[in-house]
């Protein structure tokens, strides 16, 4: 399955612990500038990538300032429809007929670059998760023996947005960042299928050259040394700037253990907005309908949580919980039938379209708890800490009151609102939060990062679990 990755559960497999999340409004960007001259004609950039935003522009990559020449100016961008393209100024090198609009993918790019080579097609290859992309909507010659400002000195070097005019950044997340000067490399070097058919990475083991670096984000400094977001673990401190990022950006959300996050692509009826790597959404302003997680579950137990940022004006407006399938129009709720059920601010459970009492009320900032069995087609909901009694109290230490649904097929994560003329704004946490945590839980395997400790049996949302009870 070349595309999707899945869980690599293989006992004793490469584990990637860290991935980096971009927030396009933030202007976020990592920054170095050569101090001394590299190899700018042969070089390698492997990475991870996983795309929030379908239809958005995300500059990768980019070296140089000046865009009068193909010498000054090299970009890495997905664009053109969501097409990867790689370019100078006055020319475009590859640009791929591949689209890239999955949010619940981790695609693996390695870009090979050798203008030395004598055969044109050679000098600059490129991959995408372990297979080197032939079909191309633009493929232009290379000029043989060009200079880029790839490894250039005094040349800024940038990952994520367009330098020259500070726009186009990157809304994702980017992980095991490998730049290898010198040499022109193939993904065996980064990566391997399982035995399941699924790319995933290795360790690479080889040099780096002058200019090479790995960016891990294990560290959460904003500095540009060994604890900054951007420092080079490659041995060569060749360390990155940080600008409009912080700690809260580096997640586990990584190549080897996928997250669920909110879904851009279900969102023709809900008019919603997504940031935050698709964590942080705006409800739209006309319907009172609903979009739903990247990944579904048709058996086990999972945990997540909600803050609440802006509850909208009334005082049932929100809407929270799991949906068998996606919206079906501008009108129908979280709860429409009895494939799902909401919870919302007032503290009633909304279930084939109908109301019944079952907390507390919810405020700004309130965390909601949704403990989901879908084994048993059983949901639970609480707030800061407590549980829901069923009876109009948040007073239970553990999840006791259950809410049945009525559903043979893959449920998802649901967010909405009940109100047709204003926005609720929630923050998901699928164990990945864009928000800061104060005492920070993981689940039984020891996975994700919570407000509070998932209930006993019920585990976060993410590729590894699902490999194991889902």
């Amino acid at each position: 399955m070349v595309g999707i990755l899945g869980a690599n559960s293989v006992s004793g497999g490469y584990e990637v612990g860290n991935s980096l999340m971009f927030n396009d409004p933030d202007t976020p960007k990592l920054t170095r500038t050569n101090s001394s001259g590299g190899n700018r004609q042969v070089f390698t950039h492997s990475f991870w990538f996983k795309r929030a935003t379908p239809g958005n522009i995300d500059v990768l990559f980019q070296a140089g300032t000046s865009e009068s020449t193909n010498t000054g100016f090299y970009t890495v961008t997905i664009h053109g429809g969501d097409k990867l393209f790689i370019g100078g100024a006055a020319t475009s090198y590859r640009q791929t007929n591949r689209l890239f609009r999955d949010p619940s993918a981790w695609y693996h790019i390695v870009l090979a670059m050798d203008t030395t080579d004598g055969t044109a097609d050679n000098r600059l290859k490129v991959y995408v998760n372990g297979l080197q992309e032939t079909s191309l909507t633009t493929n232009n010659t290379i000029t043989q023996n060009l200079n880029t400002p790839v490894n250039e000195n005094g040349k800024v070097h940038q990952i994520s947005g367009n330098q020259i005019a500070n726009d186009f950044f990157v809304a994702g997340y980017l992980a095991e960042y490998n730049h290898i000067d010198g040499q022109q490399l193939t993904p065996t070097s980064f990566g391997e299928f399982n035995d399941n058919g699924v790319w995933v990475p290795i360790k690479y083991t080889g040099t780096y050259g002058t200019n090479g670096y790995f960016l891990e984000f294990k560290e959460t400094g904003t500095s540009q040394n060994s604890s900054g977001i951007g420092a080079d673990t490659s041995g060569n401190d060749n360390h990155f700037a940080v600008t409009n990022l912080a700690a809260t950006d580096v997640t586990t959300d990584t190549p080897t253990n996928n997250f669920a996050i909110m879904n851009p692509l279900d969102n023709y009826y809900a008019g919603a907005t997504f940031s935050e790597g698709n964590c942080k959404i705006v409800t739209g302003s006309s319907p009172s309908t609903f979009v739903t997680s990247t990944l579904g579950v048709e058996t086990g137990k999972w945990y997540w949580e909600v803050k609440i940022i802006d509850k909208a004006g009334g005082s049932d407006d929100t809407s929270i919980g799991v949906q068998g399938g996606v919206s079906p129009g501008a009108t129908d709720q979280i709860g429409y039938n009895t494939a799902g059920v909401q919870l919302r601010s007032n503290g009633n459970k909304h279930t084939n379209g109908s109301n019944a009492t079952y907390m507390a009320s919810q405020d700004n900032d309130d965390i909601i708890m949704v403990a989901f069995d879908k084994t048993n087609n059983n949901v639970y909901f609480g707030a800061n800490g407590q549980w829901g009694d069923g009876s109009g109290n948040t007073d239970e230490s553990n999840p006791t009151s259950a809410i049945g649904i009525t559903v043979s097929d893959f449920v998802f994560a649901a967010l909405g609102d009940m109100d047709g003329s204003d926005t609720c704004t929630y923050e998901i946490n699928f164990g990945n939060p864009s928000f800061a945590i104060s005492s920070s839980n993981a689940d039984a395997d020891g996975h994700g990062n919570f407000e509070f400790a998932p209930p006993s049996g019920y585990f976060a949302l993410c590729t590894k679990n699902l490999a194991k009870y889902g």
